[in-house]
């Protein structure tokens, strides 16, 4: 019996029809090398932290009291700027405690530097820091604030995880900062939580309504995971 040639043409059509497809290698998506937005870190005039009544707004000794700063304790101001922060720590530190200052800026370290001398605080240490690290020494620090500066991070993971090292057991991080899309000097506060737990720390405390009752600052107190 002879097929007409329109059925072999069927049966071919059958065959590359039902044949099975070859397989596809899964993709791996590339990792992502695009930064969440930042705000440009200050360089203008560090006067401007110096406001009046600045302590009142921040509520700065409170502040002071839950991240556990008393006499003998060491702190870190990172991104200490004109040191407003810094010489309120210092004294109540007291000469047997030690207040490191950091910045990114060479201009905030020298006039953190003219500032302590001044005002006579021998226990403050500044250091000329990078984006991705504080350069603190290892086992050091009982208590640190970023104060308004943590939108400006640039590397606020690998920051965080080198900060670590620098932390004695129980240290406690305060981070002050307002809501914000990173380039409006703001970032949100659930970004600064998943970050805080890509590097290793968590959430202790939350104190939002403290330093300014307005539903736009807020005050995150983290300690790094054991």
């Amino acid at each position: 019996m002879r097929f007409r040639r329109s059925c072999w043409a069927c049966i071919v059509l059958a065959l590359v029809v039902c044949a099975p497809l070859p397989r596809l290698q899964a993709q791996t998506p590339a990792a992502s090398t695009q930064r969440r937005p930042t705000s440009t870190p200050y360089t203008g005039d560090l006067s401007i932290f110096e406001t009046p009544g600045r302590d009142q707004r921040l509520h700065i000794d409170q502040v002071m009291d839950i991240l556990a700063i008393g006499p003998g304790k060491t702190v870190a101001d990172i991104g200490a700027g004109s040191g407003w922060f810094t010489v309120r720590a210092a004294r109540r530190v007291t000469g047997t405690g030690m207040v490191y200052a950091v910045d990114i800026n060479p201009k905030a370290i020298t006039c953190i530097d003219s500032r302590a001398a001044k005002e006579q605080l021998h226990n403050v240490k500044t250091v000329l820091g990078n984006p991705d690290d504080p350069k603190l020494p290892a086992n050091s620090i009982d208590a640190v604030l970023l104060l308004k500066v943590y939108h400006e991070v640039a590397e606020p993971v690998a920051l965080l995880r080198n900060l670590r090292t620098a932390l004695r057991p129980g240290a406690r991080l305060g981070i002050i900062d307002r809501e914000g899309d990173g380039e409006d000097h703001g970032v949100h506060k659930s970004i600064v939580v998943q970050e805080a737990a890509e590097a290793g720390y968590q959430v202790v405390e939350e104190h939002d309504g403290l330093v300014k009752a307005d539903n736009v600052d807020y005050f995150l107190v983290l300690e790094a995971k054991q």
